[in-house]
């Protein structure tokens, strides 16, 4: 059954988009500077576009989760959204809070928009991934709280499903280790001990819980396998991830002044966090082979099974080839960090945002299911994306080892800069993949628009 309300997830779900696309062309301008180190110079210098380019990423995706859960819950608690009325008005709010931030990052000297901005207050400005002013932190903070509110009041009101509450786990812890975001000692071990709190423990912590939720809803619509059976997965799988994730924290917590049992720690519970990946992957292809129906909508299906292999191979494979201590002595914060980082978000967040937007848009659009046309042009957008992520990855994963070489290992270590033009062929090759890659979104968004015969939804 579908509810009026659901509707307000679609802008959601187009911002997201549109801001992916942003993310994207920003990629694209780094990957030239890194072999041409004037373009776009002083316009767009490398540290600003790798600001927006990051942040872009961050900022699409809770668009997406937000979209997600307001198409969600009113469906597992089976009743209308609390407010759409308050989502609609966060929806603006963030957007906007958003633009502004990207706009000051593009026309400001940082160090000046830090003065701007309250900085002197409160100092939060210039860590790695969590460079917003203070007023567009409090602003997230804000319009998290007042859509956590919203979902949970939903859910309150209405049937409380297994799925729900993993999802309203994972949304609510976000939120909270969001907070972690304002704290910033002088002590610099203590800054990024805590700074982990933050980015750690959202990707391989309470995002996965949002992961498991997203792909477990989708695969209850398209396989018709019974909630009891995909419900048990999803507890078996984020018991694994924050089990591991958690204390997996340790791989982080090396080499920044932290006692050295975290080499331990970090290495063992790290090594296990392919395993919740590998659960996912199964639990996907189990569930699809067991379906008791052939859903029209057979790309969401390919999002869905995507989603579980390249998160296994992004999170769990790159992630445990650097996570041990002793290989990481070398490779710590090289090109192999990288390679993860690119395939690891794709895989696990990029794929099943997605994967929800291809489910339910077409629902919000009146149909189960978009044209075969639609669908076919999705699917060649799927591999061009998926193919063209591989490549980067592998492309960094060389530029990785080799850099290590030649820089770490070498009987003649060269300096940083030496070493980075021996690896330059594959910064190219990373950038040519990159234009297929935005070739392959381009593609995915050309094919909500284009025609052919539909059928009335269903669901």
């Amino acid at each position: 059954m579908q509810y009026k309300s659901q509707a307000v997830a679609m802008p959601y779900f187009i911002a997201a988009i549109g801001l992916f696309v942003g993310q994207i062309i920003f990629g694209l301008i780094m990957g030239m500077q890194y072999v041409v180190g004037d373009f776009l110079f002083p316009e767009i210098p490398f540290n600003v576009a790798r600001m927006v380019h990051t942040n872009l990423l961050i900022v699409w995706l809770l668009f997406g989760f937000m979209g997600a859960a307001y198409y969600m819950v009113p469906e597992e608690a089976e009743t209308e959204l609390y407010s759409p009325k308050l989502a609609l008005i966060l929806f603006w709010v963030f957007l906007v809070a958003g633009a502004a931030t990207i706009l000051g990052y593009l026309l400001v000297p940082y160090a000046t928009l830090a003065e701007m901005t309250g900085n002197d207050i409160l100092a939060t400005m210039g860590r790695e991934f969590l460079e917003q002013p203070l007023i567009t932190k409090i602003g997230i903070v804000v319009v998290a709280l007042a859509f956590l509110f919203n979902i949970t009041m939903t859910t309150l009101k209405g049937r409380k499903t297994a799925i729900s509450m993993v999802l309203l786990l994972g949304l609510w812890g976000l939120a909270i280790f969001f907070l972690f975001s304002f704290y910033n000692p002088t002590n610099l071990v203590r800054d990024k001990f805590y700074w982990w709190w933050v980015v750690h423990l959202w990707v391989e912590g309470v995002w996965e819980l949002i992961l498991g939720a997203l792909l477990a809803f989708v695969l209850i619509k398209v396989t018709g396998v019974d909630r009891e059976v995909i419900e048990k997965w999803l507890y078996v799988i984020i018991t694994l991830a924050l089990v591991t994730g958690i204390i997996g924290t340790g791989h982080h917590y090396y080499w920044i002044g932290t006692p050295e049992y975290w080499q331990w720690w970090g290495s063992i519970f790290s090594a296990l966090e392919p395993l919740p990946f590998f659960a996912m992957t199964v639990f996907a292809f189990n569930m699809v082979n067991r379906r008791r129906r052939e859903h029209p909508n057979k790309a969401a299906v390919l999002w869905a099974l995507g989603t579980g292999v390249m998160a296994f191979l992004g999170a769990g494979v790159w992630g445990f080839l650097h996570t041990l201590a002793p290989v990481n002595y070398y490779t710590h914060g090289s090109q192999i960090t990288a390679a993860h980082g690119h395939m690891a978000f794709y895989g696990a967040y990029v794929m099943v945002v997605l994967t929800i937007i291809s489910y339910a848009m077409p629902i919000l659009r009146g149909r189960a299911a978009n044209s075969n046309k639609s669908q076919v042009l999705e699917m060649w957008s799927f591999w061009l994306m998926t193919i063209a992520m591989v490549f980067i990855t592998l492309f960094l994963t060389a530029a990785g080892i080799l850099q290590v070489w030649l820089q770490r290992v070498s009987d003649t270590p060269m300096s940083f800069m030496m070493a980075q033009d021996q690896v330059s062929l594959f910064y190219w090759m990373r950038e040519w993949a990159g234009v297929m890659f935005f070739v392959g979104l381009l593609v995915y968004v050309i094919s909500f628009f284009v025609k052919g015969e539909t059928q009335p939804s269903k669901a």
